[in-house]
C-alpha cells in the first residue's frame, strides 16, 4: 500500500500540468482583453458583458464533460480497456448534444442583450460578438471530451502543451483579425471572436488527432466507430455530468450575484471587489489542478475496488489543497496593501481591496478544500448531494447572510465577503464529512 507521502507526490505530478493547462485557457482571455482594449473602451465593455454571460452558460458544459474522467479511470482501474473507448464515444454523443443546446442558448442571448439596459454602442458590439463566440462552444466541448478522456488515463501533459501553444496562435489571430493585417479589414471585437473560434478549433483538432492516432491508445479503441448507442453509459454520463454542471453554475451565479449587490454600493467597492476576486481566482486555478488529480486518483482506486487506497488518494488531495491555500492565505495577508497597487493607483480602492484580501485569506483554505472535495467525490461518482450542498451553502446561507450584513448591518462589501467565508466554510465541512462517510463503503460496480 502506498504511503500518504507517495499519494501526495502522485497528486502533485498530476495537478501541476492540469493547473498550467487551466492557466493557458485563462491567458487566452487576458490576451483578448488586452488587445481589444487597444481598440477602445466600448468594445472592451461589450467583451466583458458577453464573456460573463458566456462563461455562466459554458460551466454547465464543462461539468457535463467532467463525467468522462471518473468513468474512464474506473474502467481502466478494472482493466476493462474496451469500456474506456465506449465511454469516450458515448461521451462524444452526450457532449456534442450538450454543445448544441448551449450554442442555441448563447446565440439566443444575443437577441436579448439590448434589454439589459446597456449603452447602445456597447449593445451593437456585444450582439455580433455573442453570435460569433457561441460558435466556439463546439470546438471547446470537443477539446474537453478528449481532455477529460486523457485525464481518466492519467495523461495530463498533451492538453497542457496544446493550451500553451494555443496562446501563440490566439495572439497571432487576434493581431491579424482585430487590427486588420495582410489585406484583411479590421474586425475589432468580432476579430477577437473569430480568433477564439479558430484557436479552439485548432486545439480540438490537435487533441482529437493525438488520441485517435496515438499508438498507446490503440488498446482503448479510441476510433470513431460508433457501433451502437449505449444507454447505460449515456445515463451514467448524464447522471454525473448534469449535477456537476449545475454545481458549477450555482457557484458562478452566486459570485455574479455578489458582484451585482456590491455594484449597488459604489463603483469603488465594485472595483475593489473585482481586484480581490481576481487574485483569489488565481489561487483557485492551482486548486482546480489538485481537484482534477483527486478525481483521477480516487476513481482509479475505486476501479481497483481498494477502499484504503481510495481514502488515502482522496485525503492526500485534501491535505495538499489545504496546505497550498494556507500558503496563499499568508501571502494575501502579508501583501494585502501591495497586491492591489498592480491594478489601480486610487487610494480608496487600494484600501478597500486590501481589507477584502484579509477576508479572502480567511476563506482560502475552505475554498481549496471544498473545490478539491468536489473533485474526489466526483471520483466516487457522488455528485447529486454535493450539488444540493452547493445550492444550500451559497443560495440559502452565503448570499442571504451577505446581503443582511452588507445592507442591514451596514458592513457594505465586507458583509458580502463574510457571506463568502460562511458559505465556503460550511460547504467544505459538509463535503469532507460526505467523502469520509462514502469512501468507507463505496465501491462502484
Amino acid at each position: 500500500m502506498l504511503s500518504l507521502r507517495t499519494h501526495i507526490k502522485e497528486t502533485i505530478k498530476l495537478s501541476i500540468p492540469v493547473s498550467i493547462g487551466q492557466l493557458g485557457h485563462i491567458m487566452m482571455g487576458v490576451v483578448d482583453s488586452l488587445m481589444v482594449g487597444h481598440v477602445g473602451s466600448v468594445p472592451l465593455a461589450a467583451s466583458a458583458l458577453v464573456n460573463g454571460l458566456f462563461f455562466l452558460v459554458l460551466v454547465i458544459g464543462i461539468g457535463m464533460s467532467m463525467a468522462i474522467t471518473p468513468l474512464v479511470a474506473i474502467a481502466r482501474g478494472q482493466k476493462n480497456y474496451d469500456d474506456c473507448g465506449i465511454v469516450l464515444r458515448q461521451g462524444i454523443i452526450v457532449n456534442v448534444t450538450t454543445a448544441l443546446i448551449l450554442f442555441v442558448l448563447v446565440y439566443s442571448l444575443s437577441f436579448v442583450i439590448k434589454y439589459f439596459d446597456q449603452p447602445q454602442d456597447v449593445v451593437v458590439y456585444a450582439e455580433s460578438y455573442c453570435r460569433i463566440i457561441a460558435c466556439s462552444i463546439f470546438p471547446f466541448m470537443i477539446f474537453q471530451i478528449y481532455r477529460q478522456f486523457l485525464e481518466g488515463l492519467s495523461d495530463v501533459h498533451a492538453p497542457m502543451y496544446i493550451a500553451i501553444a494555443a496562446n501563440i496562435f490566439n495572439a497571432l489571430f487576434n493581431w491579424v483579425l482585430i487590427f486588420g493585417k495582410f489585406g484583411i479589414e479590421p474586425m475589432e471585437l468580432d476579430g477577437a471572436g473569430w480568433s477564439t473560434f479558430g484557436t479552439r478549433s485548432l486545439m480540438a483538432f490537435a487533441l482529437m488527432l493525438y488520441v485517435i492516432r496515438g499508438e498507446k491508445y490503440k488498446k482503448f479503441d479510441t476510433s470513431l466507430n460508433f457501433r451502437s448507442i449505449n444507454r447505460k453509459i449515456i445515463n451514467k454520463l448524464v447522471s454525473i455530468g448534469l449535477p456537476s454542471g449545475m454545481q458549477y453554475f450555482l457557484e458562478v451565479a452566486a459570485f455574479a450575484c455578489a458582484a451585482i449587490m456590491i455594484g449597488w454600493i459604489s463603483a469603488n467597492d465594485l472595483a475593489a471587489h473585482q481586484i480581490a476576486l481576481n487574485l483569489a481566482s488565481v489561487t483557485y486555478m492551482m486548486i482546480l489542478g489538485i481537484s482534477a488529480a483527486g478525481t483521477i486518483r480516487v476513481s482509479s482506486a475505486v476501479g481497483e475496488k481498494n477502499i484504503t487506497k481510495t481514502r488515502r488518494a482522496g485525503f492526500s488531495a485534501l491535505m495538499l489543497a489545504a496546505f497550498v491555500m494556507l500558503f496563499f492565505a499568508i501571502i494575501f495577508i502579508a501583501a494585502k496593501s501591495i497586491l492591489p497597487t498592480f491594478y489601480v493607483n486610487e487610494t480608496e480602492v487600494i484600501e478597500l481591496a486590501s481589507q477584502l484580501l484579509i477576508a479572502a485569506a480567511l476563506f482560502q483554505v475552505s475554498d481549496g478544500v471544498q473545490a478539491t472535495c468536489l473533485g474526489v467525490l466526483r471520483g466516487l461518482t457522488d455528485v447529486k448531494a454535493p450539488m444540493l450542498f452547493t445550492f444550500a451553502a451559497y443560495w440559502l446561507l452565503g448570499i442571504p447572510v451577505g446581503y443582511y450584513l452588507a445592507f442591514k448591518m451596514g458592513l457594505n462589501t465586507m458583509g458580502v465577503w463574510i457571506g463568502f467565508i460562511i458559505s465556503l466554510s460550511s460547504l467544505a465541512i459538509l463535503l469532507v464529512y460526505r467523502f469520509n462517510k462514502k469512501s468507507k463503503t463505496r465501491i462502484i460496480n
